[in-house]
């Protein structure tokens, strides 16, 4: 049951991933299993290389929490190869039902982040920090380049690093630095060079900026936690399900500018966002198994 529990979340955080705008660090946040994937992901260091040169593989395995890992990123697998047409059909002919559902997905789990921590007027500024800065990142203009090739690597290691960051998209980050269209037909036309240097700073950023954030939430929990909710909060605005060309309006107003506004159906997605979040965040519990922020791994 454990393992299936794993494997539901990484199907929300594969989701989350073919949305442009949402990140799957968002979900990995919100449903309490950030922590574990940081520490999963930083112990990949000189530990891992050594037990794998000693052949010590159970202990590797162990070490870098193998089944979790392979759990949640088997989820998160399935879940972009069978959501990803769907979600591109909603993102180019139906996109206010879409948002709707996403932004019921982050309001229903607020609640329970925010009791998470012991506030204070510092973590609340640190909050109100984190708001402003998701905001200011939706409201850059993207940009178009013609890349070197060490840009490849430049742009892997901020994207991956957006992209474990709850509230930020990796590929939103792309389209900002100007390496969206070029990254993609690298992938489409299988420029293998490109891809191994893009892949390489993918590496290099994960591996780096998931050890900082562990770092941060070990000494600074509740710190950390303030900033964090406050970029997922600031995430609704790049989420509003009635905006056109990076532009937000009331729901009336929407269809001047841009189409039909679809109200109902949109309260109707933000409801099932709301219950779907609301079973994703009982899962453990209705699976016999224990909270997973009550559970924490030991690392020798």
């Amino acid at each position: 049951m454990q393992y299936l529990q794993w494997i539901i979340k990484g199907m929300a955080m594969g989701a989350a991933d073919v949305v442009p705008g949402v990140s799957g660090g968002t979900l990995a946040f919100i449903l309490g299993i950030y922590q574990r994937l940081l520490t999963a992901i930083s112990a990949f260091n000189l530990t891992a290389v050594r037990l794998l040169l000693r052949g010590r593989f159970s202990a590797l395995w162990q070490y870098v929490d193998g089944t979790f890992l392979v759990c949640l990123f088997s989820g998160i697998l399935v879940s972009i190869f069978a959501l990803a047409g769907v979600i591109s059909y909603f993102l180019e002919y139906r996109p206010v039902p879409l948002w709707a559902l996403f932004t019921g997905l982050i309001l229903a789990a607020l609640p329970q982040l925010c009791r998470s921590i012991s506030w204070s007027l510092p973590r609340l500024f640190l909050c109100l920090l984190g708001i402003i800065f998701a905001i200011a990142i939706s409201l850059l203009s993207p940009t178009e380049l013609q890349p070197s090739a060490w840009m490849y690597f430049v742009a892997g290691a901020i994207a991956i690093c957006a992209m474990i960051l709850p509230g930020i998209s990796g590929s939103f980050i792309l389209l900002i630095l100007g390496m969206y269209s070029h990254v993609l037909l690298a992938v489409t036309s299988l420029q293998l060079g490109v891809l191994a240097l893009f892949f390489a700073g993918c590496v290099t950023g994960l591996l780096s900026f998931s050890r900082l954030l562990n770092w941060l939430l070990a000494r600074y929990h509740d710190a950390s936690l303030a900033f964090l909710i406050g970029i997922v909060i600031g995430a609704l605005y790049r989420i509003w399900p009635w905006q056109w060309q990076n532009q937000l309006y009331f729901p009336w107003t929407y269809p001047n500018a841009a189409g039909a506004a679809d109200i109902l159906v949109a309260a109707g997605c933000a409801f099932a966002g709301v219950v779907i979040m609301l079973l994703l965040l009982n899962l453990e519990r209705w699976l016999g198994m224990p909270s997973a922020s009550s559970s924490k791994q030991q690392v020798d």
